[in-house]
């Protein structure tokens, strides 16, 4: 069987500032340190570089899963994220979107995430901090994950 990857979505494969950098003056204002609640702000954020390949690279090769939290006070986030889902990814991730609070009750083999909340750092497998020194980019995480492939087969 294959090995599981779970893959975040805000700032690993979602760059969050292409949203806030969409938004209007007064949005800036009202939702100040709180972007993440902005109704519709996940429908305007662009990918990551390298994100989209890198995703359906790791399709080829693992049992790959989209593993993201939906902001709890903005009613829009889990359709936006969905719809964002869809677009960018399409039949790569049918039905392989997965929105919790609790990241750490997902079983797998990796998860690639920038933080370390929602349960990330008590996830049951290797947690593969995006953005740290380690890992800064998808060239990083890709050049890891692939050169572990030859040992991407469960026993």
């Amino acid at each position: 069987m294959k090995k599981i990857v779970y893959v975040d979505m805000d700032n690993v494969l979602v760059d969050f500032k292409t949203g806030i950098a969409k938004l209007t003056p007064t949005e800036l204002i009202e939702y100040e340190g709180k972007y993440d609640e902005v109704p519709h702000i996940f429908s305007k954020m662009e990918p990551m570089e390298n994100a989209i390949e890198s995703y359906i690279k790791l399709c080829s090769k693992y049992d790959t899963y989209i593993l993201s939290t939906s902001p709890w006070e903005n009613p829009t986030a889990l359709n936006d994220k969905l719809d964002w889902v869809k677009k960018h990814l399409g039949h790569h991730a049918h039905k392989r979107l997965i929105l919790s609070h609790n990241k750490h009750l997902n079983h797998g083999d990796y998860l690639i995430d920038d933080r370390i909340k929602n349960g990330a750092d008590k996830f049951v497998g290797e947690l593969i901090l995006y953005g740290s020194e380690k890992f800064p980019d998808w060239n990083f995480v890709m050049k890891y994950l692939l050169r572990t492939d030859e040992n991407n087969y469960s026993k």
